[in-house]
C-alpha cells in the first residue's frame, strides 16, 4: 500500500464535494483495495461511502423496490426481498460471507466487471441507477468492460428494481473467485422477457435478444429449441472457450426459466 488520504462523510452531499482532484469513493472495496495494493490505481484520496446513512437500506417504491447503494450483499440475500427472491439468491451467490458483508450492490454496479451479478440483474430488471445527480436506465449505463456512464464526481446512491411476474438467475460460478464463468438473469414481466447475460463476454454484459424473443412468445424452456448463443466476441480463456461460454449462455438461460416456473 502507499499513503493517501480517507474521508468518510456523513452525507451525500458531503461525499461529493470531497471528491474534487484525485478523490476516489469506495464502497466496500472489495475490488478497491486489490487494485490499491498492486498499485494499479493510486489515488490521492479515498472518500468512504459507506458511513453514509441515507445510502443504506432496502424499501419499496413505486411497485418495486430500491436498494441503497452502500447497501451490502448479504443485507439484499438475508430474506427481506420477499417480493423479489430471484435477486435476493444472486445476492447469496455472490464471493463468500466476507465479501458479501463488505462488498455493496453500488460498488458493484459502478465497477461492471464483466463477471459481476449485479449488473445482470439490472439489466434483466430494466432497473433505474439513481446517482448523486440524476436516474439513468439500466440499458443506457453499462457500457463496455468497466465502463459505465457515470461522470467523474458521480456516485450510485441506489438502484431502483421493478418487480417482474417471475425471475431467476442461474450462475456457473469459476470456483477460486466465485465471480460468473456464465451468469443469466431471466425476469418476465407484462410486456415482455428480458434475458440479461453476464461472465461470457469481454464487453461486460449484454441481453440475448434471441432468447428474449422466443421467450417472450412461450415462456417455457421449450420456446429455446435451436435457439443458439452466438460465440463471437466471447471471453475464451483458461477458464473455458468462447464456444463453451456461448453453450453454458443457452444451458443456464433454460435452467432459469425452469426455475423461474
Amino acid at each position: 500500500m502507499y499513503a493517501f488520504e480517507l474521508e468518510r462523510p456523513g452525507s451525500v452531499a458531503d461525499a461529493v464535494a470531497a471528491l474534487g482532484g484525485e478523490a476516489q469513493p469506495l464502497g466496500g472495496g472489495q475490488t478497491l483495495i486489490p487494485t490499491l495494493k498492486a498499485r494499479l490505481a493510486m489515488p490521492e484520496k479515498l472518500v468512504s461511502l459507506t458511513g453514509i446513512a441515507e445510502m443504506k437500506g432496502i424499501s419499496s417504491e413505486g411497485g418495486g423496490l430500491r436498494i441503497g447503494g452502500a447497501t451490502c450483499h448479504a443485507d439484499v440475500a438475508s430474506g427481506t426481498l420477499a417480493s423479489y427472491p430471484a435477486l435476493a439468491g444472486l445476492a447469496a451467490q455472490i464471493g463468500d460471507p466476507a465479501v458479501r458483508n463488505r462488498g455493496t450492490i453500488g460498488g458493484s454496479v459502478a465497477n461492471n466487471d464483466p463477471s459481476a451479478c449485479y449488473p445482470a440483474a439490472a439489466l434483466a430488471s430494466g432497473a433505474t441507477i439513481i446517482t448523486s445527480t440524476r436516474e439513468v436506465a439500466a440499458d443506457e449505463f453499462f457500457r463496455g468492460m468497466f465502463d459505465t456512464a457515470l461522470e467523474d464526481g458521480e456516485i450510485i446512491t441506489g438502484v431502483r428494481f421493478p418487480v417482474p411476474q417471475r425471475a431467476s438467475y442461474q450462475k456457473f460460478a469459476q470456483p477460486a473467485s466465485r465471480f460468473a464463468l456464465v451468469g443469466v438473469f431471466v425476469a418476465q414481466f407484462a410486456e415482455g422477457v428480458r434475458v440479461a447475460v453476464t461472465g461470457a463476454s469481454g464487453d461486460g454484459v449484454f441481453r440475448w435478444a434471441e432468447a428474449e424473443a422466443a421467450l417472450s412468445s412461450n415462456f417455457a424452456p421449450e420456446a429455446l429449441d435451436g435457439v443458439t448463443a452466438d460465440a463471437s466476441g466471447m471471453i475464451s480463456d483458461l477458464h473455458g472457450s468462447a464456444a463453451y461460454r456461448a453453450h453454458l449462455t443457452a444451458v443456464l438461460t433454460r435452467r432459469a426459466v425452469s426455475q423461474a416456473h
